[in-house]
C-alpha cells in the first residue's frame, strides 16, 4: 500500500476537551449553551496545533472567565457521529471550585445562558444519554483515581 493510500484510510477524528468541576457537595457543574437544547460540560473543540489539555484550559477560560488548575485525564470517549464524523472526547478533572472561583465566573455571553451545579441523579433530565454516561464515568474516575476508556459513552466489550 502506498503512503497516500495508507493516509487516505487513516482516521481523522475531530477532538474536543472539557472538564468536570465539583462543588463542596460533590455536585457537577453544567453550562447551559444557547445553541443546544440540553446542558453540557464546559469545554470545546481542540484547535490545530493544540493539545487536548491546552484546549481544555483555553475553553474553560473563554467560557467561564476563570483559570482553575486542570488536573488529570478522567475519560477518553470515542464518539462517532453520523452527521459530524468521528470524534475523540477528552474529559479532565477540574477539581473542586472554591467559592471565590465561582464568584469570579463570567460566562461567555454569546454562547452560554447560565451554569449550575447538579447532583448526578439529575443528569438524565438535563442532558443527552451519551453525555450522562460520560459524566458518570468521569465522576467514578474522579472518585477512584482510574481513567475510563469509552466508546459511545460506554465501556466497550473486550475484543475476543
Amino acid at each position: 500500500m502506498s503512503e497516500n493510500e495508507h493516509e487516505a484510510k487513516m482516521a481523522r477524528p475531530r477532538m474536543a476537551a472539557g472538564a468536570l468541576f465539583f462543588d463542596d457537595a460533590d455536585r457537577v457543574l453544567l453550562v447551559d449553551p444557547s445553541y443546544k437544547d440540553y446542558r453540557d460540560i464546559p469545554g470545546g473543540y481542540v484547535e490545530h496545533g493544540e493539545s487536548p489539555l491546552q484546549a481544555c484550559v483555553r475553553e474553560i477560560h473563554e467560557e467561564l472567565g476563570i483559570k482553575p488548575a486542570i488536573g488529570r485525564l478522567l475519560v477518553v470517549d470515542w464518539a462517532p457521529n453520523p452527521g459530524e464524523g468521528d470524534k475523540v472526547l477528552y474529559l479532565f478533572d477540574g477539581g473542586r471550585l472554591t467559592a471565590d472561583e465561582c464568584r469570579n465566573i463570567e460566562l461567555q455571553a454569546d454562547e452560554l445562558r447560565g451554569y449550575a451545579f447538579h447532583d448526578a441523579e439529575e443528569l438524565p433530565k438535563l442532558t443527552i444519554p451519551r453525555l450522562v454516561r460520560r459524566i458518570t464515568a468521569g465522576i467514578e474516575a474522579h472518585t477512584t483515581g482510574a481513567t475510563a476508556y469509552l466508546e459511545h459513552g460506554t465501556t466497550p466489550e473486550a475484543a475476543s
